[in-house]
């Protein structure tokens, strides 16, 4: 019994003093007091993996285990703040990853270097941000045509509309395809088009490499279809 007791402290002794699989380090520029946090999402909520308080300083590490590639977001919770817009989106993968940015501009000042997988998404990413631009236009439009009541303008522009919408799901689907050895091909089909038709959604999925496919978001999307598969 006492050997058996003896087995299970060394056990747990080595588990806790497992190496993190991901490091993510930084600078906030201007930060002088306030927390970061590492997050996650998992069974449809986001967790906080890990945090840090900084006080004085504006360097910060925070760790984390990783079974396969992921996106993961980087959160401030500055003092005396309202801002809303304090969360930074990146994939990661095992290894470091570091992501430098500014108190003033928290998300869009972040530059992120690390994962593979972290420069296919900000390509993917450049692209969308037009798709965006143009989607706040047509809408800034529409608001306009239906205060002056002109139906014609109002159909020519809900024509755009539907055009732009199709457009950025094909294009977010021969992204996917393109890049089908990476784990950002399902995570885009899971986040960014979870509501186009299925045969999309298949076509990514069968394109996925075996090794993707058996990563967290190429089960997700596997069983995501099989339930939408479901309901028709």
């Amino acid at each position: 019994m006492k050997k058996l007791t003896v087995l299970f402290a060394l056990i747990l002794i080595v588990s806790c003093g497992k190496d993190p699989d991901l490091i993510v380090k930084g600078q906030v520029k201007g930060l002088k007091k306030g927390t970061i946090y590492l997050e996650k999402e998992k069974d449809s909520s986001i967790i906080i993996v890990d945090s840090i308080f900084l006080n004085g300083s504006s360097e910060f590490e925070l760790k984390s285990q990783l079974e396969s590639p992921e996106a993961f977001y980087l959160r401030l919770d500055k003092k005396n703040s309202h801002e809303t817009n304090t969360r930074i989106v990146f994939f990661a993968d095992k290894g470091i990853t570091e992501i430098n940015t500014t108190l003033k501009n928290f998300v869009s000042d972040a530059k992120i270097t690390g994962s593979e997988q972290q420069k296919i998404y900000e390509e993917y990413l450049k692209v969308i941000a037009r798709y965006d631009d143009k989607n706040l236009d047509l809408i800034k439009e529409s608001f306009e045509a239906k205060k002056t009541k002109d139906s014609l303008r109002i159909s020519t522009n809900n024509d755009a509309l539907n055009s732009l919408v199709k457009s950025k799901y094909l294009y977010t689907v021969n992204f996917a395809v393109t890049n089908n050895n990476s784990e950002v091909a399902p995570y885009l089909a899971l986040t960014e088009i979870y509501d186009a038709q299925t045969k999309w959604l298949d076509t990514i999925n069968q394109s996925l490499t075996p090794k993707v496919k058996e990563s967290k978001y190429g089960k997700s999307l596997e069983g995501y279809i099989k339930i939408r598969k479901s309901e028709n």
